[in-house]
C-alpha cells in the first residue's frame, strides 16, 4: 500500500483504479506541470511543500494540505508550479474516463487517450474538416 508522505519515486506515481485516475507528482524547484484543462473535473491535493497554481484569471498559492477543484472545460484550466527551493508533492485525481481529452492552450495542442495503452497529441492548427474525414 503506497504512503503518499513517505514513498520515494521519480517524477510521477500512478495510483489509478478502474474508476479514478490518480497521480502523485514530485516537483523540484521551478518544475511545473503544463497548463491544461480536461473534460472532467479534476482535484489537486498538496501533500507536501507549497505550489503556485495558475488558473485562467490569477495565480493561487497553496500549502501542504490544501485542496483545490478544477471544473471541466476552459474555466478549469490550471498549471501547478513549485517556485520554492524545497520539493513539492502533489496528488491529482479525477474520474477515470476513456476516451479522455486534454487541451493545452499555451501550445495550442490537444491530447487524446483512446485507451489505456495509447496517447496522441495534435496541434489544433493541423485539424481537418469533417468533410476531409468522411
Amino acid at each position: 500500500m503506497p504512503n503518499v508522505f513517505a514513498d520515494e519515486f521519480t517524477g510521477r506515481l500512478d495510483l489509478s483504479s478502474e474508476e479514478t485516475a490518480m497521480f502523485l507528482y514530485d516537483l523540484g524547484q521551478d518544475e511545473s506541470l503544463p497548463y491544461h484543462y480536461e473534460c472532467v473535473e479534476e482535484w489537486l491535493l498538496v501533500v507536501d511543500g507549497a505550489v503556485v497554481v495558475r488558473v485562467p484569471d490569477r495565480d493561487v498559492e497553496l500549502d501542504r494540505g490544501a485542496l483545490m477543484r478544477f471544473a471541466p472545460g476552459p474555466g478549469g484550466a490550471h498549471q501547478i508550479t513549485n517556485r520554492g527551493a524545497a520539493k513539492a508533492r502533489v496528488l491529482l485525481f479525477s474520474k477515470a474516463a476513456l476516451p479522455s481529452i486534454a487541451v493545452y492552450p499555451d501550445t495550442n495542442t490537444i491530447g487524446v487517450w483512446p485507451d489505456d495503452d495509447t496517447e496522441f497529441y495534435f496541434k489544433r492548427s493541423d485539424a481537418v474538416s469533417r468533410e476531409d474525414v468522411v
